[in-house]
């Protein structure tokens, strides 16, 4: 079956949905101990999180990457989720989507979130044909998400170096079987309207 260009896929429950980012062990361990994100995570700026695990892979090299290395689940509240894409922007100007480039850069500077779709990823890491979303949370959405919308903070770094291990043996099946199960989020089209793009 055909992946709509443009589709939020993600591991989601009745009332939560996981989103992942990667830290260095300092700041992902204290937040997995704690179930919060610890003083030393910075609340004055931009925090993108993920849906998708394999972008996230993408982004965090499997987390070997520098300061990347403590891969995070964070389960959030859908209804926190959903205020975010309610006052987002897109992060890039679109022609006949904004009325004008200065119209756009007038929402970014307001917007407390913003969305990038990117080239969703395949198990080697390697572009697909459609994208996944990245939400990009500042000032009162970074609050809320790390005061109101955490519900857990899980460390998948483990699970993320089996299936890289996996992968590189070229057993993309087993790879295949242990990676979260992501499904189309349940969304009303009012609330990717105006995120297109």
């Amino acid at each position: 079956m055909e992946q709509p260009e443009r589709e939020i896929r993600a591991a989601h429950a009745e009332s939560t949905i996981t989103v992942y980012q990667a830290y260095p062990p300092r700041i992902g361990l204290a937040a997995v101990r704690e179930g919060r994100f610890p003083v030393a995570w910075k609340r004055d700026r931009m925090t993108w999180i993920k849906p998708s695990f394999l972008w996230m892979m993408y982004r965090c090299g499997w987390g070997a990457k520098e300061g990347q290395e403590t891969v995070l689940a964070v389960d959030i509240s859908r209804d926190g989720f959903e205020w975010a894409l309610r006052h987002a922007c897109l992060s890039s100007y679109v022609r006949g989507l904004h009325p004008d480039r200065a119209a756009w850069q007038r929402q970014v500077k307001r917007a407390p979130a913003r969305v990038q779709w990117d080239p969703e990823r395949d198990l080697r890491l390697r572009a697909l044909p459609y994208r996944s979303l990245q939400l990009g949370l500042s000032g009162e959405a970074v609050r809320r998400y790390a005061d109101e919308w955490t519900v857990a903070i899980r460390d998948v770094t483990p699970l993320a170096h089996e299936i890289r291990a996996l992968v590189g043996g070229g057993d993309l099946d087993s790879a295949a079987r242990l990676l979260p199960r992501e499904r189309p989020y349940p969304l009303a089209e009012e609330l990717l309207a105006h995120l297109r793009g």
